[in-house]
This record gives C-alpha cells, sequence and structure tokens, in this order.
C-alpha cells in the first residue's frame, strides 16, 4: 500500500519516524476531539431544538482552555521537532570516509577522497542509469546504476554534493537524507547506515528532461 515510509537504516531516518508516529498521535487526538465537538454541535444546536439561537458573544474560560492547551500540544511538538532538527544538521568532526558526489545532467561521478589509486589520485568512478530495456533478473526499473556506491555499515560517512552543471539533488529515502547540490558551492551531511543492504533513490530536484532519471544505489 506504500502507506508508511521505507524502513529506517539510519538513526536519523528512525528519529524522523518517531517524530512522525508522536506528531500522528496528536493529530489523531484533535480530530477525536474536534469531530465530537463538531457532532455534539450539529445534534443539539439543530433548528428544531433551538428555534432561537443563543447570542453569546464571548466565553472567558472557554477561550482560556482553548489558548492553553494547543499551546501545550505545541511544545510537546516542538521540543523533540527541534532536537532532531539540530541533530540532523550536525556533522562528523572526524568521519571514517569522506564521499564527494558530483551531480551531471544524466549521470552523478562519485569520489572517494581517501583512497588513492595506483597513480595516486582518488578513486573515481561514474554512475549510469541502467536503460529501461536492459535490466538484468533481480533488478529495479529505472533504479538500478551500473556502478553502486559502496560504504562500510556502522560506520560515520560524510557526503558532500556538489553539482558540475545544474543544480542536483542527492536524496535516499532509507537513510533521512535529502542534500541539495547548488551550482558554485558544495553541501555536506553525514550518514551512518546501521543495517546492510542496498538502499535505492532518486534526484528531488527539477533540472530538466529525464531529471527523476538518475537514480542512486548505496549498497552497505
Amino acid at each position: 500500500w506504500q502507506l508508511g515510509s521505507q524502513d529506517a537504516a539510519t538513526p536519523m531516518m528512525q528519529g524522523i519516524i518517531d517524530l512522525h508516529h508522536d506528531i500522528l498521535f496528536f493529530l489523531i487526538l484533535i480530530l477525536v476531539f474536534v469531530s465530537r465537538m463538531l457532532v455534539r454541535t450539529l445534534w443539539h444546536f439543530d433548528y428544531q431544538t433551538n428555534p432561537i439561537p443563543l447570542r453569546i458573544v464571548h466565553g472567558t474560560t472557554i477561550e482560556i482552555i482553548r489558548t492553553i492547551f494547543p499551546s501545550i500540544i505545541l511544545m510537546f511538538i516542538a521540543i523533540p521537532s527541534f532536537a532532531l532538527l539540530y541533530s540532523m544538521d550536525e556533522v562528523v568532526v572526524d568521519p571514517a570516509i569522506t564521499i564527494k558526489a558530483i551531480g551531471h545532467q544524466w549521470y552523478r561521478t562519485y569520489e572517494y577522497s581517501d583512497y588513492n589509486s595506483s597513480d595516486e589520485q582518488s578513486l573515481t568512478f561514474d554512475s549510469y542509469t541502467i536503460p529501461e530495456d536492459d535490466p538484468e533478473l533481480g533488478q529495479s526499473r529505472l533504479l538500478e546504476v551500473d556502478n553502486r556506491v559502496v560504504v562500510p555499515a556502522k560506520t560515520h560517512l560524510r557526503m558532500i554534493v556538489t553539482p558540475a552543471d545544474v543544480p542536483h539533488s542527492w536524496a535516499v529515502p532509507s537513510s533521512g537524507v535529502k542534500c541539495d547540490a547548488v551550482p558554485g558551492r558544495s553541501n555536506q551531511t553525514s550518514i551512518s547506515v546501521q543495517r546492510e543492504g542496498v538502499y535505492y533513490g532518486q534526484c528531488s530536484e527539477i533540472r530538466g528532461t529525464n531529471h527523476a532519471s538518475t537514480p542512486i544505489v548505496v549498497e552497505a
């Protein structure tokens, strides 16, 4: 049914899911309360029961209650929201691996800055989408690439995202990461994949034809 989020692969995504469930609890309470008040109003104050409506200008007690209770609910929502927001902005000072993702019009280039090849150059490779008519058995349509981003599990990683031409976005829902790439600057985010698996993402920035056909595949 695809009604919920993908299974969390990082503590960040788990925090997002937990916050969603907490807020949903308050939303259900508010929905039940407002629905009950609406039904009672329609039942007790219809034109047959009260042909002459009451003319109430204001009520001090009800105004105080309807001001204090929403404030308390907002406080219970705001505290975990800000805690999660600031934790998502934290960048690991000493990551085990730094990976640079360079966005191109229809593909991505990944650079492992901490590892050098035989000619003392950083380990770099391009990641192209596997064509729609050329997937292997078991591969997802328009979600698979020829070269995956391989990362170790339970390790702190730093992702540096930058574009080579137009705006891009590096987004993997299971990791709770969506990092925009703006021309002329580099953005960074931290990831810590907690379990082994293959995680898929897509470009989340509208940038022209087939912008969604440049998937991201992370293998831990």
